[in-house]
């Protein structure tokens, strides 16, 4: 199936390592350009390398209001055109709530929650009919997680900003989603693993909670994720799709 993403143009944040890379990688594979970001430089650099011509590495930090200009600004000067974006801002530390400072709170308020607020803003401004604003979330935008108090409180909120953003815009053509991923394994998912005193252990009994038996791999994220913001799926909008392995069991 053709997904339609040739000399399309997206920004993707976060998208130096992990999952917004995975999705990267897919687009770029089909014929998009892409705009990557990290904190890094040298690493925003090596990653728009891995990913070939078509794909160019950009420093910044979400949570700076400069950002989202900056960023559609470079799409266009490089690209020609702004098709779409990916916000994929991280996560934030582990914790249960009474571990939890507010200084980690604040902080990961300013880069998940606003930061991806004024990148939606900005994207909203920009695009025209057929254009996608796509978040990154977590299977926290539904359930809780045990030990993470940071990613349970703010992660439903962006799911429900997401949603009125998705009503907001469907009049002008634009569509606005989430993509939600269960247990990937990536290195953010090793560390969390990590924090148990037997790792292998726990990966096991994560493993046998998902009808599929085993976790993701960055690949399977990123085929749905590309699918999702390509103009193949240009009838989806205003929903979380998880991509669990089958996880979740509610709709």
């Amino acid at each position: 199936m053709d997904l339609g993403l040739n000399n399309k143009v997206y920004v993707v944040t976060g998208g130096t390592r992990g999952l917004g890379y995975a999705v990267a990688r897919e687009l770029v594979g089909d014929g998009a350009k892409v705009v990557i970001t990290g904190r890094d430089e040298k690493r925003a650099a090596e990653s728009a390398a891995e990913l070939g011509p078509n794909a160019t590495g950009v420093a910044v930090d979400n949570s700076d209001p400069r950002a989202p200009r900056q960023l559609i600004a470079t799409a266009r000067e490089l690209y020609g055109s702004f098709d779409g974006i990916l916000i994929s801002v991280g996560g934030p530390p582990a914790g249960e709530t009474a571990a939890t400072t507010d200084e980690q709170w604040q902080a990961a308020f300013e880069s998940v929650f606003l930061g991806a607020v004024r990148l939606a803003r900005a994207a909203a401004e920009e695009l025209g009919a057929g254009g996608v604003i796509g978040f990154v979330l977590s299977g926290t935008a539904h359930e809780p997680a045990p030990g993470m108090a940071i990613s349970n409180g703010l992660r439903p909120g962006l799911a429900g900003f997401a949603k009125s953003l998705a009503d907001e815009l469907g009049p002008r053509g634009i569509r606005v989603l989430g993509v939600l991923p269960g247990r990937i394994a990536t290195d953010r998912m090793r560390d969390l693993d990590a924090l148990s005193p037997d790792p292998d252990a726990r990966r096991a009994t994560n493993e046998a909670a998902i009808p599929l038996g085993r976790y993701g791999t960055p690949e399977e994220f990123g085929r749905a994720g590309a699918f999702l913001l390509s103009p193949a799926a240009s009838y989806v909008t205003g929903v979380m799709v998880s991509v669990d392995g089958g996880a979740r069991h509610g709709f």
